[in-house]
């Protein structure tokens, strides 16, 4: 799919869910031919000329300006991961290939691995912006345990949602984290249209896994940065926790997630349980840092 594809199918998608009475727009007659507003409506409220705004709306946002973003962002009432993404598309748009050709990192450095080693009482894991777990700590391992027992390196959150069955166990609300990992998932290919390992995942879960595509379909964007997740862990049982997602500055396109859970109740227990278990998988004497992943 084209830069201007993916603007076009954005553009009317954002266009689509909006609504007049939603956008302040007076409703005349109980006929109206779309749902949501219409390209002259868009146009008004950010205070383009019509032809102007069709041709942004048919893919072409070469030489659109900042304000003129900005207007358009207002007038669909776009979140702020909405408003980036838009602004993402248009640099694509824009950029010579060569300069949008970005790869995320694969690994981590060492002084990284023992930051998350120095973490004992939770979850924590180095993801790039593919979703690609490049480490974890005893705990993270732990906790995401079929995920990171997969044969393939690095293990892959998207891949393990869509493709592994054990997944819609694992997922409490299996629904919601396919939604977010997918929105995930379309920022950062508005941020990096010509990533070649993200175009093959993407190219991968749509042909092998129909509730994928109809979702990337959607064009929804989000950020990941902090959250609940509830989850059915295969030794633990129920845990409901919180995830914190910090960039790396020195590593662009890495982020930590970190995992906690409210004092005092069950699913503090629960990661505690877990933190004893993870400590008997070891072999003796085998530093917490070096456990392997469960086979199987």
């Amino acid at each position: 799919m084209t830069n201007s594809d993916d603007v076009r199918k954005f553009l009317t998608s954002r266009r689509a869910r909006l609504t007049p009475e939603e956008a302040g727009l007076p409703v005349y007659g109980g006929n109206r031919r779309v749902a949501g507003l219409r390209r002259e409506e868009v146009a008004m409220l950010a205070g383009l000329s019509i032809d102007y705004y069709i041709r942004l709306e048919r893919g072409n946002l070469s030489g659109a300006s900042d304000s003129v973003l900005e207007a358009l962002a207002r007038a669909l009432q776009l979140d702020d991961a909405e408003t980036a993404h838009l602004f993402d598309l248009a640099r694509a748009a824009t950029a010579a290939p060569r300069v949008r050709r970005k790869r995320s990192p694969l690994t981590v450095r060492p002084s990284v691995q023992r930051v998350i080693d120095a973490i004992t009482t939770a979850p924590a894991w180095v993801r790039n912006d593919r979703g690609d777990v490049l480490a974890a700590n005893e705990l993270g391992r732990a906790l995401y345990l079929d995920m990171m027992a997969e044969p393939v390196t690095p293990p892959n959150s998207a891949r393990f949602t869509f493709l592994n069955p054990k997944a819609r166990e694992f997922f409490r609300d299996w629904e919601r984290s396919a939604d977010d990992i997918v929105a995930v998932l379309r920022s950062t290919a508005g941020r990096n249209p010509f990533d070649k390992d993200l175009s093959d995942l993407v190219g991968e879960l749509s042909t092998r896994s129909e509730e994928f595509r109809v979702r990337w379909a959607r064009h929804d964007v989000k950020y990941h940065r902090t959250g609940r997740k509830r989850l059915h862990h295969p030794v633990v049982g129920d845990l409901d926790l919180t995830y914190e997602a910090m960039e790396l500055a020195a590593d662009p396109g890495l982020r930590i997630n970190i995992y906690t859970a409210e004092p005092g109740t069950p699913s503090e227990d629960a990661l505690k349980m877990l933190a004893s278990w993870a400590a008997t998988q070891r072999e003796p004497g085998q530093p917490a840092a070096e456990v392997p992943a469960r086979e199987g």
